[in-house]
């Protein structure tokens, strides 16, 4: 005998995926994705744990939407264009793409008696 589900159906459709990817293409957030789907953060979360197609189509569009910025970034480096704000791009992508774009810094401490803190850069 099955148990019964608890909670309303999913609302997740296949077709998702091509959507997701194509908004990554155009430099989209998960935020804006959501809203283009209809769902919260949370539920993309929630999608991505329940369908590995959707996982793949979101690691996809976020390596969509880094691949702009950084078009966006090279484009404008070479030509620089008025309204183009370089502090505001870099922010967006040490944001959005940290694990790229920042400066990590890992502080250590170690020694049994005294206090030795080192910096490691990364």
């Amino acid at each position: 005998m099955e148990a019964n589900k608890v909670g309303r159906p999913t609302d997740y459709r296949p077709e998702f995926c091509e959507q997701v990817i194509e908004l990554g293409r155009q430099g989209k957030s998960h935020a804006q994705i959501a809203a283009s789907i209809g769902c919260s953060r949370r539920v993309l979360y929630d999608w991505q744990a329940a369908h590995p197609e959707f996982l793949h189509a979101i690691m996809e569009a976020r390596d969509l939407a880094q691949a702009w910025f950084e078009d966006i970034g090279q484009i404008n480096m070479l030509t620089p264009t008025q309204g183009f704000s370089a502090s505001l791009w870099a922010k967006q992508v040490s944001c959005r793409f940290a694990d790229d774009y920042t400066d990590k810094q890992k502080q250590e401490v170690t020694g049994s008696t005294s206090l030795e803190v080192r910096f490691v850069g990364s």
